[in-house]
């Protein structure tokens, strides 16, 4: 019976870590695809729960999240689906959207939108100043034709000012009334009106007062907070925008034609790039001649430079530094590592947990109590006031400005942003939506030893005592296993000239060894208990030939850098710490001992690091597991939120919630403590939007507010979200 082929060679290895993480590694590629789609004009709660809600009703589309940030959707549907169509769907029910292609992001557009919001400003604020020098005279005194003469002035800075600056507001207002929608701007823009449309029927009727300057005092502040809150979310610069960033348009291509300047996304596999010293690599390759160094740091956050060579493996993003390279494509474009790891930094900082989900239902409520507040305020002071309706029209201005719900929009993006992107900065990358959540939960951790704790690259201490026929029939056993020992038998042997042994009908038992048929008699390469032996004082592999003793293979491993440091840091916050390896208790004592870990648990099988975690579950207790084997994706599959080194194999990152991208655990230390640090100031944002409207509404309701004052306080409630949020990148 034939045996199919994966695209990840563990899985067929190991049928335990096919069982964890087959399925869904397996089908995601052919099944579905993921389209891009630009959302210039959204800017709220609202936005993101209609556009996601509209997504989820068309045919074909399985999941959609929208990035408030990068106003930007990510839509998984099945293959037959048009990015277009979907755009134009969304367009249709009044959220512009557009076909983005994902290769040539930039943050070109994001800063002209900066700039456009700058210009609006600055020529509210210049006709807000000449306004108001104007109402000076009026307020001193002047009457009948001067005061008209006064406010017709005003009316001509102020009318067309309003038309211009106002447009985000208008534009977005619009498109969502056109199809029976609310969203945040639409009371800001009706306040506006509002103010303009009371300003012009006094002036046309000689009346006394005129509310121009309120009305661009009104536009001026507004877009002054919506100006102040762009800056500093594109201060909190999300992971995904940094990474798409790092892209590069176009690269040198060689050719027997020559050498030719052409798009990435035109590069196939196969293809010779050229990589001049300074440059970004373009493309995910290996390296075909040169040698040189590579900065990894904005990828990885490791400082030191990498050194590589012909046959060493480059990825999209890094900077070549000392030499000329050429590099034949693996992966280019869409299919290059980089783009791959922005995508799942978008979905992280796009999470939906319980804390969005909060958001999302009190700002659909808020649409419509913002208006009806708004309008019982002005039926109450239209009668009480015995029908002096300026003043209720002011009350009722002040009320929809100040009830906005703005604030609460951006408690929980702006602070998924920050900390995802901080996390990324120190080499975590977030694969999945509701990690950042769990990880704050976590009250024990599990490591594994080997290629965790340590560096999982372990040597074997002394091949020269071990006979030859053993050699050879080992080596020919450990190149049928991706075990950590095996591989560093391999290459050990292979290095001292040792050939392969022909062996027939090879077997691996996830965590137990290799088994094969050798002239006649079974060979045995795996753990002591598994053949029957006597464990040696250190980490070793068993060799068995037939009915003859045991052979030892033992090794040193380095511990991981940063690993002591992790630890300290998680005792530190009072978490639980346990090490549990299916290596002998000598070697796992020592580990132990060497970082400061009092639980451990040794010779331990697949099953039994899962048990554990489960029994730990069952306990109360919130686990996060850190593994790299396939020995550990039972154990990782089962844990509250789990994390693997960018080392792991790859059915056992398939598995993680969190992949650690550069080679020290020390980020791991400050992780958990980051990730309570975001719930705390979710928490702290949705009080600050709830506990200014607590305060702010009364007052507005009983007419202590004018229509300006209603405008700072709302603006100063947002930007105090977003600065809060900030405060997570100095963590």
């Amino acid at each position: 019976m034939s045996v199919p082929i994966s695209a990840c060679p563990a899985c067929d290895a190991a049928p335990l870590a096919e069982e964890q993480a087959g399925k869904g590694y397996r089908g995601n590629g052919a099944e579905a695809q993921r389209l891009m789609l630009s959302l210039p004009q959204i800017y709220c709660a609202a936005c993101i729960s209609g556009v996601e809600r509209g997504l989820a009703t068309r045919p074909g589309v399985r999941s959609a999240r929208v990035n408030l940030t990068l106003k930007r959707a990510t839509v998984e549907a099945d293959p037959d689906v048009e990015a277009q169509d979907l755009a134009d769907y969304l367009t249709g029910i009044g959220f512009e959207a557009y076909e983005l292609d994902g290769v040539a992001l930039s943050a070109t557009e994001t800063d002209r939108k900066g700039r456009d919001l700058l210009m609006r400003l600055g020529v509210a604020g210049f006709a807000m100043m000449n306004v108001m020098l104007l109402s000076v005279a009026v307020w001193s005194g002047a009457t009948d034709a001067t005061r008209d003469l006064f406010h017709w002035i005003s009316a001509g800075i102020a009318i067309p000012t309003v038309a211009f600056s106002s447009q985000v507001f208008f534009k977005s207002a619009w498109s969502a009334l056109r199809v029976g929608r609310l969203n945040m701007d639409v009371p800001i823009s009706l306040a506006i009106l509002l103010a303009v449309g009371m300003s012009i029927f006094e002036v046309m009727n000689s009346g006394e007062h005129a509310y121009f300057d309120a009305a661009l005092s009104l536009t001026f502040f507004l877009l002054a907070g919506r100006y102040l809150d762009y800056r500093t979310r594109s201060v909190a610069r999300s992971a995904a925008e940094e990474l798409s960033a790092l892209e590069v348009p176009r690269a040198h291509r060689l050719s027997d034609a020559g050498e030719e300047v052409v798009p990435v996304a035109e590069l196939n596999v196969g293809d010779i790039v050229r990589v001049v010293p300074g440059a970004r690599v373009p493309v995910d390759g290996v390296v075909t001649t040169g040698e040189s160094e590579l900065d990894r740091s904005l990828l990885t956050g490791e400082s030191l430079p990498v050194p590589t060579a012909p046959d060493g493996s480059v990825m999209t993003g890094e900077v070549n530094l000392t030499g000329p390279l050429t590099v034949r494509v693996t992966a280019a474009g869409r299919d290059s590592t980089l783009h791959r790891m922005a995508d799942l930094v978008a979905i992280a900082e796009t999470a939906r947990n319980k804390y969005t989900s909060l958001a999302d239902k009190a700002a659909a409520v808020y649409a419509p109590v913002v208006h009806l507040l708004a309008l019982g305020a002005f039926l109450f002071w239209v009668w009480y006031s015995g029908g002096d309706w300026r003043m209720a029209m002011n009350i009722a201005v002040a009320t929809l400005i100040i009830t906005c719900p703005c604030a609460l929009g951006l408690a929980v993006p702006a602070v998924n942003t920050a900390a995802s992107g901080t996390l990324f900065k120190q080499g975590m990358l977030l694969k999945s939506a509701t990690a950042m959540e769990r990880l704050a939960e976590v009250d024990h951790v599990v490591f594994d030893k080997t290629g965790t704790l340590t560096e999982g690259k372990p040597e074997p201490d002394d091949l020269a005592a071990h006979k030859a026929d053993d050699l050879s029939v080992a080596l020919a056993l450990a190149e049928g296993s991706s075990h950590p020992l095996a591989q560093a038998l391999t290459r050990a042997t292979r290095a001292a000239g040792i050939s392969p042994a022909r062996l027939e009908r090879v077997k691996e038992i996830p965590g137990k060894g290799i088994v094969a048929d050798w002239q006649g008699r079974e060979v045995r390469l795996g753990r002591a208990e598994w053949l029957g032996a006597n464990a040696v004082g250190q980490t070793a592999t068993y060799l068995k030939v037939g009915d003859r003793h045991t052979v030892a293979f033992t090794f040193t491993d380095a511990l991981r850098d940063g690993a002591d440091e992790a630890i300290a840091a998680l005792k530190a916050q009072g978490i639980a710490v346990t090490l549990i390896s299916g290596d002998v208790p000598a070697a796992v004592a020592d580990i132990a001992g060497r970082v400061g870990i009092s639980d451990w648990q040794a010779d331990t099988l697949p099953e039994d690091k899962a048990a554990y975690v489960g029994q730990l579950a069952k306990a109360g207790h919130k686990v996060l597991m850190v593994g790299d084997g396939l020995n550990d994706t039972a154990a990782l599959a089962a844990a509250h939120v789990s994390i693997s080194p960018a080392s792991a194999l790859e059915a056992t990152r398939v598995v993680s919630d969190i992949v650690l991208l550069g080679s020290s655990l020390a980020p791991l230390g400050g992780s958990v403590a980051l990730a309570k640090s975001a719930t705390r100031r979710i928490k702290e944002n949705f009080a600050i939007a709830a506990g200014s409207n607590a305060v702010a509404i009364p007052i507005a309701l009983i007419g202590l507010a004018t229509p300006l004052a209603a405008a700072l306080a709302m603006s100063l409630s947002s930007i105090t979200v977003s600065v809060n949020a900030l405060r997570l990148r100095k963590s």
